[in-house]
């Protein structure tokens, strides 16, 4: 009879433990959306459907891109019929994103300052037709076929309970405390996952309008993996700007850089960097009050 060293025991048995967790997630993906019903009488027509990064067009086409950005894993997609009127139907799309951060960054392309906000998940919305929410990394949307209107319960009934199959976490991104300001206008946070205002050299951040006196400007926040990051990107920034003839102001203190310019395509900005951020705000006006909002938000950002 062989027997075999506990150190080698050991090493099966911690690559069998790091494996199940994949396993167990890529399976978990198409029991996300309830069945047999997701609300009393509307039952699930058929069986779930799953799409990849390979085939997500052929379920979304023309909106597939702005996925990818994103981290899109997979999606399972199921059809919810109404036993009183089989023409009427919920289409359930539940997305599995790379973080909470990216399913955040998709809800709030689709979320707007006058949408009816819906107590789900981390945060949702509302109306007769669809409702959406996002839920640690999924992002939920249902969609009425067949009508142009249901009783909101209803979608609330199958959104609670195709949330009560996904992770317990209901919070919102941290990132997302850097913007708890009151010049902040709520519900206009966005987080673009790929160059944000249009730059390559800010890779990703967030972005959001916000209220000066009387004047509206934007505020973003870039965020790096490290300082010398978050430098590169404001170093590259001022080469841009210098090279598009503006005229640049920076000064430097203690763990900071500054910056005050007229941007080409944003008007006049004002930006800061330290640590592993560049926040800043565009189209400004008042330059003060705009240093002082942008102030807030890198030290809300570095706090967290």
């Amino acid at each position: 009879m062989h027997t075999f060293p506990m150190s080698f025991l050991s090493i099966i048995i911690c690559l069998l433990c790091f494996a199940l967790p994949v396993q167990s997630a890529e399976h978990a993906v198409d029991k996300l959306l309830p069945a047999p019903a997701c609300a009393d009488g509307w039952v699930m027509d058929g069986k779930v459907t799953l799409y990849d990064t390979d085939s997500l067009f052929d379920r979304i086409n023309g909106e597939s891109e702005l996925y990818f950005p994103y981290g899109f894993e997979k999606l399972a997609y199921t059809r919810y019929e109404s036993r009183k009127d089989p023409r009427i139907a919920l289409d359930a799309d539940v997305y599995a994103m790379g973080s909470l951060l990216d399913a955040f960054g998709m809800f709030a392309n689709y979320r707007r300052r006058d949408s009816t906000a819906a107590t789900i998940g981390a945060e949702g919305t509302i109306s007769s037709s669809q409702m959406i929410f996002y839920q640690d990394r999924y992002l939920v949307r249902l969609q009425v076929t067949g009508a142009a209107a249901i009783d909101q319960d209803v979608l609330l009934a199958c959104g609670k309970a195709i949330s009560q199959n996904l992770p317990l976490n209901t919070k919102r991104p941290k990132e997302l405390d850097a913007f708890l300001v009151p010049a902040i206008v709520k519900k206009s946070e966005r987080y673009i996952a790929s160059s944000l205002l249009g730059y390559e050299f800010f890779r990703r951040g967030l972005i959001a309008d916000a209220v000066l006196g009387k004047d509206e400007v934007q505020v973003f926040l870039v965020l790096e993996k490290s300082p010398d990051a978050a430098r590169g990107a404001f170093d590259r920034y001022q080469a841009y700007l210098k090279t598009d003839g503006s005229s640049v102001r920076v000064t430097e203190s203690p763990g900071r850089m500054s910056l005050e310019a007229v941007d080409p395509l944003y008007g006049a900005v004002v930006i800061q960097q330290s640590g592993r951020y560049v926040a800043g705000a565009a189209r400004v006006k008042d330059r003060p009050a705009a240093k002082q909002l942008v102030e807030q938000v890198l030290a809300r950002a570095i706090k967290e």
